[in-house]
Parts: C-alpha cells; sequence; structure tokens
C-alpha cells in the first residue's frame, strides 16, 4: 500500500480547492500550481506551497512535462489532476506513472479505450449496455450525411476523443451536416488534438441521467445512484440533482447494473461516471468520463460519501470504505454559478468580482473560489462557484435552493444567478417533467434578464457603475443603489436560439458595423470582403472562457470589410465585420457609389 506525505494538484480553480480540503483532513500537504495572472488565485493561497508552471503554453496546465518539472521540484509523492485539463488524458497518467507518482485516477488504459468515444461504444455493447444508435468509426462529411439519409435527422456529430460538450454539433437536416461536422471535428482539433468525428441518432427530448460508479484494486464496483443533468446549454450542464425526479427503482436499478458492468468490462478503478439518455423509458450509452465530475457534490450530499477523500485513499490501494446496497438519504441539487450572461445567449463575461455575498445555513454548501477580487480570466472556464443544497425530499431542497440563491450576489460581471433564481420558478422545472431542450422550448426563462452587475472594475459588456448609500426613514434603514450606464460598448440583444451570440450592432450612415460582444480570441473567419450573406449566416467564431460563440450576420447585404482574422484577439467592441444592407448596397451600385 502507498504511502503519500505531499499531493501535488494539477489544476486550479473550484476543483482545486476542493482536493486540497480533502488532503487536509488527510494530512496530506498538498502544492499548487499557477499561471501567469493567478499568482493571488485562492487556490495559489490555500495550498501549503504553490508553483508557477514553467510553461509558455497558452494554457500551462496541459503542459505535462511543466507539471512533472514542478512535481519533481516540490518533492510530491502524488498527483491529482481534477477535471478537465488532463484529467482523461492517458498520457499525463502514465507520465506519472513513470515518474513513480500515485496518479489519483483511473489506470491510463482505461482512461484511453473510455476516452475514445467510438470504441467506448463497442466496449459497452460488448458488456450488453444499450447504446445510442450510430457509427462504428469515425466518418466524413459524406458518411455523416448518409447515415442522416439512412436512420433520419437530425443527427448528432460528435468528437471521437472529446466529451464534456466540446466537439458536440447537431445537423437537423442534410444541408446542415457539412457545417456541423466542420464545426465538430474543428473543436475537437483544438480541445483534445484529434479531428475525427462520429455521427450518432440525435433524441430531441431526452434527460440527461449519469451514473457514480466506484472501484478499487481489489475487484469492488459499487455504483452511487444516479444525477440526472439534464437542465444544460450549449451541450454543458447547469443544474444537477439527485436522485432525479424521472426514475422508478426499477430503471435506476438497470441503470445501476449496466455502469457496473460496464466499469468491470474495463477493469476500471477510481471514479467515473457513466453517461446515459434517457427517454421513452429506455436509456442509451452516452459516454463514460473516466474522473471525478463537476456535479459529484449532489452524490456526496445524499450518500454522506466524501468522493475525492475517497479517489486519494483507493489511489492509495485501500478497499473502498463502503459496499452496496449503498443507503440514499433526502434529495441534494447544484445549480452552477458561472461568469457568464444568460440574457446574451449565455456570453462569457471575464473580469473582476467586486463584491460577493455568499448563502449559508442549514443545508447549504458552496464550493468556489470566488471572493471580492477574484479575476476571472478569459483563457479559463468560467465556473465561480457550485452552490448545492440538501433537503429531505425534492420540495424541501428547492425551497432551500430559492432561498439561497437569493442570499447570493456577485458583483462586477455578469453570472447566471438570475437565470438559476428563474428556473427553479418555473412549473416544468418545479414538476420534474423537464429535458435537455429545457431551455430551447422555455425560452422566457431568458426575457428581461438584464443584471445591473455594479463595481467599478467590471470588464463585462453589461457594465453599470453602482453606488450604494444608507438611508433612513421615519426610523426604518433603506439599503440604496444608484446606478449609471457607463459610456462603454453597447451591449448585444439576446440570440433566442444557442449557442450563437448575437453581435452589437452598430448602424454609421448606410453601412452596419458588427461589433464584438465578448472578449476573446478569433478562431474561424467564415466571410470575405466582397460576400454577400443572408441573415443569420455566420460571419465568425469568437472563443472566449473555453466557449465557442457564433457571431451572426444582423441582416443580409454585402460585405463592405473584414477587420479581423483568425487567432486574433478582440476585446468587447472590437469592429469585426462591415454588412451594407441588401437595399442599400443595391442603389449605391446602381449610383456608383460603393466603397
Amino acid at each position: 500500500m502507498s504511502r503519500v506525505t505531499k499531493l501535488l494538484v494539477a489544476n486550479r480553480g473550484e476543483i482545486a480547492l476542493r482536493v486540497m480540503r480533502a488532503c487536509r483532513e488527510l494530512g496530506i500537504r498538498c502544492v499548487a500550481v499557477y499561471g501567469e495572472g493567478e499568482q493571488q488565485a485562492p487556490h495559489v493561497r490555500y495550498a501549503d506551497e504553490a508553483w508557477r508552471i514553467p510553461s509558455v503554453a497558452p494554457l500551462p496546465y496541459l503542459d505535462i512535462e511543466a507539471l512533472l518539472d514542478v512535481a519533481r521540484r516540490a518533492g510530491v509523492d502524488a498527483v491529482h489532476p481534477g477535471y478537465g485539463f488532463l484529467a482523461e488524458n492517458p498520457d499525463f497518467a502514465r507520465a506519472c506513472a513513470d515518474s513513480g507518482l500515485v496518479f489519483v485516477g483511473p489506470p491510463p488504459g482505461a482512461i484511453a479505450l473510455m476516452g475514445d468515444k467510438v470504441a467506448a461504444r463497442r466496449v459497452a455493447a460488448e458488456a450488453g449496455v444499450p447504446v445510442v444508435p450510430g457509427t462504428s468509426g469515425p466518418v466524413t462529411v459524406e458518411e455523416a450525411r448518409a447515415f442522416g439519409d439512412t436512420h433520419g435527422y437530425p443527427i448528432a456529430i460528435k468528437a471521437a476523443a472529446g466529451g464534456g460538450g466540446r466537439g458536440f454539433r447537431v445537423a437537423w437536416g442534410p444541408d446542415e451536416v457539412e457545417a456541423a461536422w466542420l464545426g465538430a471535428s474543428g473543436e475537437a482539433e483544438r480541445y483534445f488534438g484529434n479531428p475525427a468525428v462520429y455521427t450518432e441518432r440525435y433524441f430531441e427530448r431526452p434527460r440527461h441521467i449519469e451514473i457514480q460508479v466506484f472501484a478499487d484494486a481489489h475487484g469492488a464496483v459499487v455504483a452511487l445512484g444516479e444525477r440526472d443533468c439534464s437542465i444544460q446549454r450549449r451541450h454543458q450542464k447547469l443544474i444537477e440533482e439527485a436522485p432525479s425526479p424521472a426514475l422508478g427503482q426499477e430503471t435506476r436499478a438497470r441503470m445501476c447494473a449496466a455502469a457496473t458492468r460496464l466499469a468491470c468490462q474495463v477493469g476500471y478503478v477510481n471514479a467515473g461516471t457513466v453517461e446515459f439518455l434517457y427517454q421513452d423509458g429506455e436509456f442509451y450509452f452516452l459516454e463514460m468520463n473516466t474522473r471525478i465530475q463537476v456535479e459529484h457534490p449532489v452524490t456526496e450530499e445524499i450518500t454522506g460519501i466524501d468522493l475525492v477523500k475517497e479517489q486519494i485513499l483507493v489511489a492509495l490501494g485501500r478497499p473502498l470504505s463502503f459496499s452496496e446496497p449503498v443507503g440514499f438519504t433526502g434529495h441534494a441539487i447544484e445549480c452552477r454559478i458561472n461568469a457568464e450572461d444568460p440574457a446574451h445567449a449565455f456570453a462569457p463575461a471575464p473580469g473582476t468580482v467586486a463584491a460577493c455575498r455568499l448563502p449559508a445555513g442549514f443545508g447549504v454548501r458552496v464550493d468556489g473560489a470566488v471572493e471580492p477580487g477574484y479575476e476571472v480570466l478569459p483563457q479559463y472556464d468560467s465556473l465561480l462557484a457550485k452552490l448545492v443544497v440538501w433537503g429531505r425530499d425534492r420540495d424541501e431542497a428547492l425551497a432551500r435552493l430559492r432561498r439561497a440563491l437569493a442570499d447570493f450576489s456577485v458583483e462586477g460581471l455578469p453570472t447566471t444567478l438570475p437565470f438559476h433564481a428563474r428556473v427553479v420558478e418555473h412549473p416544468t422545472f418545479i414538476g420534474g417533467d423537464y429535458d435537455t431542450g429545457f431551455l430551447t422550448r422555455h425560452p422566457e426563462v431568458l426575457d428581461g434578464l438584464e443584471q445591473r452587475v455594479g463595481g467599478s472594475d467590471s470588464r463585462s459588456q453589461d457594465h453599470h457603475v453602482g453606488e450604494s448609500y444608507i438611508v433612513e426613514v421615519a426610523g426604518r434603514r433603506f439599503d440604496v443603489r444608484i446606478y449609471a450606464p457607463s459610456s462603454a460598448n453597447p451591449v448585444p440583444s439576446r440570440r433566442a436560439r444557442l449557442p450563437s451570440t448575437r453581435p452589437a450592432t452598430l448602424r454609421s450612415g448606410s453601412r452596419d458595423e458588427v461589433r464584438s460582444p465578448i472578449q476573446g480570441t478569433v478562431l474561424r473567419v467564415a466571410v470575405e470582403q466582397g460576400a454577400r450573406v443572408e441573415a443569420g449566416a455566420l460571419l465568425c467564431v469568437i472563443e472566449a472562457m473555453k466557449m465557442e460563440n457564433e457571431i451572426t450576420a444582423p441582416h443580409g447585404g454585402m460585405v463592405r470589410a473584414v477587420e479581423i482574422v483568425p487567432g486574433q484577439t478582440v476585446q468587447p467592441g472590437a469592429l469585426l465585420v462591415v454588412i451594407e444592407p441588401a437595399g442599400e448596397a443595391g442603389s449605391e451600385a446602381a449610383t456608383g457609389r460603393g466603397g
């Protein structure tokens, strides 16, 4: 059995703090790593020691050799990858083992096998787990279109080496296949270094249900129930709860049995999650995440098991501290509080937290790194905190969640807090009869969510400056805040269809200047000067905080100028494209006034 006295957390933000707290309880010293601009980050200050990652890469947390260099110099015994970055990279797990370090996660072979989504589908079928109808290998554009013509539309085009909603596009008809294939393949190449994509049937009203599994090196494999993750945007989760209000005991038992069969089939060890689509009483294997999940706290709340601490102990060779049947108590719900503007298609909102107030009280838990002065950097994920509540039943959990959301405030940048407050009051969510298309079918949830974010240090495009006063009237105290819009860049209008972001549009004479609603990096430019475009046509793709944002034409016309190139960094309000409206373009052409 291994012994560990010092552990390196190869991650940042909320999950780094979560792992470090588990280490403290186990008497293990923890080492933080950080990149440019993170010298005062919460996870850096909390650790026993912290080291800058010696890397010039844009995302230093992906530099395996640099992280191992820190591990050697810091004298650590083990590495915990958290989630994201290198957490599901078999090369990193193998490199840690080759360096004599305990990797807190599954064996490299299991990571590699389940990380290949096509191979994972094959293994799931061999284990008797139902799989979504799809192709048996990577496909070309023509093969994807042939699959759709044979099996019907819509179809999903997905990264073979991906997960977490990355490299995922939907084609609703044959004319959308090429764009969906290019989008999925390009994103897969950028995030996973592998452009291969495969195709499968796309369910229009599924629940996204996942089963938490845990296995040790002594042959024990246990399922710890399900989590319902169906409230999503851009195929990425926003709210999770356990147990699912959609499942009966018989279906739950079948899903847990299928998940454990799959884990046994691949020789799995440590924490993992088997994800399913559930529709019309049937479930289908989606993928297996070979790491701890963002939403693991809801399972912890209903089981009383510290999953991160269990990860470390299992990695050291200990047997599982629990066995089947695992008892479940009450109901838990998690809201991901992101630095995003839900009123504007969840546009990422990097900036600085000017002030915040965290909820507390019985049954309320906040996992996060948010604090006054916390800087949300554009190159990283937008997650600020996870608000988790527990109740003896779902009604009590919902009531507690409403109270906790009302007690939670963040100033200085837009967040998803008002969105969550709106969702938990919606009759469909209260009734538990929702699916992954909730936002598409209920766009009213996003109406009127303009936020006055306050704080003088916000870089959000929805920036307002607020001044606070305390006023007493006839002995009664009032808090008064006065807001005045700044002269910052114009606020973009919301586009109902996700994931695209409607750009800000400024009119100047007979021309329309399409400006960026966000700070980010231009990934793709889809138009050229002189081209004619229709309203809604793709102009460019801007990546911000690990999200791709499609900027579309506000109207039809002629492209008079393209002011950006791929790889360029743009700020909110930066000029992207100039489109002359169709009628005006025609009149100018007739009079020879073209520019």
